[in-house]
């Protein structure tokens, strides 16, 4: 039986959905295939060069294009990797990584991460950092708070302040943060490759409950952004309601821009016409990730910036 047979006999709304976005063989095949182990070398602990090499004497690793810390590694078992447990690699699928390349934060500056949990976007952003600044990293659940907390004391994160707060409460302060990464919460549909619960599990009717989710978070982000701020909207779905719909709502909403992505990664058109709405072109500059883009979960990343005095 095809990929594509596996999924239209396993969820028929779920392949009838998105099959209007790609209905090619190799989009469904990518689409079940397992992931591969990537990492990301934690410079927080250790320099990027030693940790490679160390790694080398064991393991294959493959550099990915568009993370100079992220590698593709040959492991079955990433917990019985000693450097894992001692915080000098993180486990991290390779899409993820590239909401805090874009959004890139310098050491000294306030960062927001409305939805940090697990924490490997925010172990990332500090390490840009260089553990300069502060990182408010909030997550409104209590136990997923606490994994949050485990892993960056793993990663030696020393300027995250985690909350527990409905992150749409942070429209109440108004220009106050240099960046602002909100990886929203979402369907899931690009996680597919990592449990299959995932398809069993979805249904429409939670794309719409998380896209009310994501344009409350989103305006309230922008919100909370200082002029001249930089902030990164990003999901692991492929849905045009909770991607292309969230960010449009945004630009109609305010004086947001968006600005164009430039990474060695390859894409897939973004959606400028769904249901019978039309976007903005300035998705256009936005980047939609399909499993068989580059062997990878789906992602989406839009990198929005508010008008004011730019940064030098």
């Amino acid at each position: 039986m095809s990929a594509r047979d596996v999924i239209r006999e396993t969820n028929p709304a779920f392949y009838e959905r998105y099959s209007k976005l790609n209905d090619s063989d190799e989009f469904w095949e990518f689409m079940v295939r397992p992931l591969r182990q990537s990492i990301r070398v934690n410079t927080l602990k250790a320099p990027l060069e030693i940790v490679v090499e160390r790694l080398r004497e064991e393991f294959e690793l493959e550099p990915i294009p568009w993370v100079r810390e992220g590698f593709f590694i040959d492991v079955d078992n990433l917990a019985k990797v000693p450097e894992h447990g001692l915080g000098l690699i993180f486990g991290q699928e390779a899409s993820s990584m590239i909401p805090p390349v874009v959004l890139e934060p310098r050491p000294g500056e306030l960062v927001l991460d409305m939805a940090a949990a697990p924490g490997s976007k925010t172990g990332q952003i500090a390490q840009y950092m260089e553990n300069d600044g502060c990182i408010i990293a909030n997550d409104p659940n209590r136990d997923r708070a606490n994994v949050l907390i485990a892993n960056l004391n793993r990663m030696g994160v020393l300027i995250a302040r985690v909350t527990t707060r409905d992150g749409a409460k942070f429209a109440r302060f108004e220009n106050t943060f240099d960046r602002v990464l909100l990886d929203a919460p979402c369907s899931s549909v690009g996680m597919i490759r990592k449990s299959w619960r995932f398809l069993r599990e979805w249904r429409e009717k939670a794309v719409v409950k998380y896209m009310n989710i994501q344009k409350r978070l989103i305006l309230a982000g922008y919100k909370a952004l200082k002029p001249g701020g930089v902030m990164v909207y990003s999901t692991c779905t492929i849905d045009p309601l909770e991607n292309e719909e969230v960010v449009d709502y945004l630009l109609r909403k305010t004086d947001a821009r968006l600005e164009r992505i430039k990474l060695p990664v390859k894409t897939s058109e973004p959606v400028l016409e769904w249901e019978g709405k039309t976007y903005s072109d300035e998705l256009k500059k936005a980047l939609r990730i399909h499993p068989n883009d580059n062997d990878t979960e789906a992602f989406f990343i839009a990198k929005i910036v508010k008008p004011g005095d730019a940064y030098e």
